[in-house]
């Protein structure tokens, strides 16, 4: 009989008895709101779902033997054994059925990537559109191999935040990869498609409109009206759609992902913290390092420090 397990927990996706994460910032950042998980992978025996769940990541499986089968939002597909499959999690899925070879022998490896720093990963091209609008992709065979995936592995688990940093950045070079050569759908994105609906199909797809709109024009004034307007949706519904669906206020988001792409210029070291305040789209550098400082327990001149000292 198959085993069945609940949706994994944020102790879970550290799987084992792995070394706490070096206290830093992000922590605080992504645990004061649920609607951005942090960052996790876990390596584990595939199982199966009881029910279906949903969270805040863009959510990468894969599995070394067999093959699972999945339910997305009310759509079925299967996911092959040594290929990266990526998706959005914040639709519903479930893991329905293993096949004999992995329940057998099988071993999964998921990546938790939180969404809003997917979003503002460069050159992706249509990647960030196709997952968004609710499109299974599969990744070619050779994007990633079992050493590398067990490389990342040891290096989230090992607590060293540097190591998880490079993670990241490797993960980013492998979308924008993905993005030049090509991917595989097993889903097609359906939530503007204009085709078929489904039972999250109407929200989903005005949310997926303000999200694109919002990561397109990050350092432009983004007013509520203005973002509501681009769906043509009154204010008010327009927003209590947006927060049902990411589970966040919008100008929270705003943000959010303000934030995400401050940090990532710091981190380049090219701009001066003046210009990196307002190419972010904060309309002052009180309002920046407000902002910045209650995000990241730290200023932006002491976090680019850290990369670059002295």
């Amino acid at each position: 009989m198959d085993n069945v397990i609940s949706p994994p927990t944020a102790r879970q996706m550290r799987y084992g008895a792995a070394p706490k994460p070096t206290p830093r910032p992000d922590r605080s950042f992504y645990s004061s709101n649920r609607a951005f998980g942090r960052f996790g992978i876990r390596s584990f025996t595939p199982q199966l779902m009881p029910v279906p769940h949903r969270h805040g990541h863009i959510e990468m499986n894969w599995v070394t033997d067999g093959a699972m089968e999945y339910d997305f939002d009310g759509k079925r597909t299967t996911v092959p054994q040594r290929r990266l499959v990526a998706f959005w999690a914040g639709l519903s899925h479930q893991t329905l059925r293993l096949d004999d070879d992995c329940k057998a022998r099988g071993r999964q490896i998921n990546i938790y990537l939180p969404v809003d720093a997917f979003l503002l990963m460069p050159q992706l091209g249509r990647l960030p559109e196709t997952m968004m609008g609710g499109g299974v992709v599969c990744l070619a065979p050779d994007a990633v191999s079992v050493d590398m995936l067990d490389r990342w592995h040891q290096d989230y688990r090992s607590g060293n935040a540097l190591r998880t940093d490079v993670v990241k950045v490797e993960i980013g070079a492998m979308f924008r990869r993905a993005a030049l050569t090509g991917w595989d759908m097993l889903l097609p994105a359906w939530i503007e498609s204009g085709g078929e609906r489904h039972r999250t199909s109407s929200p989903v797809r005005y949310v997926v409109a303000m999200v694109r709109h919002i990561v397109e024009n990050l350092s432009d004034p983004l007013t509520a009206k203005d973002i509501a307007d681009v769906v043509g949706l009154h204010p008010n519904y327009a927003l209590n759609l947006f927060t049902k669906v990411m589970q966040i206020p919008v100008q929270k988001f705003v943000v959010r992902m303000r934030l995400i792409r401050a940090r990532t210029l710091l981190f380049e070291g090219n701009l001066s913290i003046t210009n990196v305040a307002f190419q972010s789209g904060f309309s002052s550098l009180s309002q920046f390092y407000e902002h910045f400082r209650k995000a990241y327990g730290t200023t932006p001149r002491e976090i680019r420090n850290e990369v670059a000292p002295g």
